[in-house]
This record gives structure tokens, C-alpha cells and sequence, in this order.
């Protein structure tokens, strides 16, 4: 009689199974750890027009405690000009999108347009700024 040296063993493995397991809960917890699309919290205003800008060039920021932030990096408020020219250098025709929180008073918001304004009649370009809003 022929024996098989192959034998079935009934006994399920589950090593392998539980390193992968464990391999993919690690990668998962990283990569959520490294997502974060808005760095600063904003309540911004609400808006029925709904339109969307396809590109803009900058992003500026300002927080219920009236602090700037351009690209998400805080800037004081005398720096604003310097810093936005730096993003618009290589535009003709950049746009600046303004995240401001619905707290924040007017005075705040003319500062940031003010600033893309000098960089305009200094520059001789057409840059604009946009406000951002959420939709209602």
C-alpha cells in the first residue's frame, strides 16, 4: 500500500492573520493622526450663493482671537503684506482666499484687503480676495 507523507492538518493557523490585523490597525492610526484639512477652528459665515473658486493662490486665516494666519502659519498683523507678496510673487492674477471667523470684526477682514491692495499698486497686478463662507 502507498501512504501520502502529505498529511491535512485540521488545526487553523491564525498567526499570520493576526500580524496583518495588527500591521493594519497601526497604519490606519497613523495616517488619521496625520490628516487634518483645517488647522484652525473657524466659524465661518453662512452663504446661499454657493459658488466655489477653482484656484486660489493664498489662503489667510483669522481666528476668533483676531490672530492672522497665512498658508496656516501665524503672522503678525504688521508682517500680512510681506507674507502674501511672498505667495504672489510668480502670479499675475493670484486670488486670496480669506477664512475669517463670523466673531471677527470688519476692521479685521479691511486689513487683509488692504494689504492685497498695496501689493496691487505696488506690484501693478490684479490680485483679489474672496471670502470664504459656509453654506447654509
Amino acid at each position: 500500500m502507498i501512504e501520502s507523507k502529505n498529511r491535512i492538518d485540521p488545526n487553523f493557523n491564525t498567526s499570520s492573520m493576526s500580524d496583518l490585523v495588527f500591521l493594519l490597525l497601526i497604519f490606519f492610526m497613523l495616517t488619521s493622526t496625520l490628516i487634518s484639512p483645517n488647522a484652525i477652528k473657524l466659524l465661518l459665515p453662512k452663504s446661499t450663493s454657493g459658488q466655489t473658486m477653482a484656484k486660489q493662490n493664498v489662503t489667510v486665516a483669522i481666528d476668533s482671537q483676531y490672530n492672522y494666519f497665512v498658508e496656516n502659519q501665524p503672522t503678525p498683523k504688521e508682517e500680512l503684506q510681506g507674507a502674501i507678496t511672498n505667495y504672489l510673487q510668480s502670479v499675475t492674477d493670484g486670488t486670496v482666499k480669506l477664512h475669517a471667523d463670523k466673531s471677527v470684526p470688519i476692521e479685521y477682514v479691511v486689513s487683509v484687503i488692504d494689504a492685497v491692495n498695496k501689493i496691487n499698486s505696488q506690484t501693478g497686478q490684479k490680485h483679489k480676495v474672496i471670502l470664504a463662507t459656509k453654506p447654509e
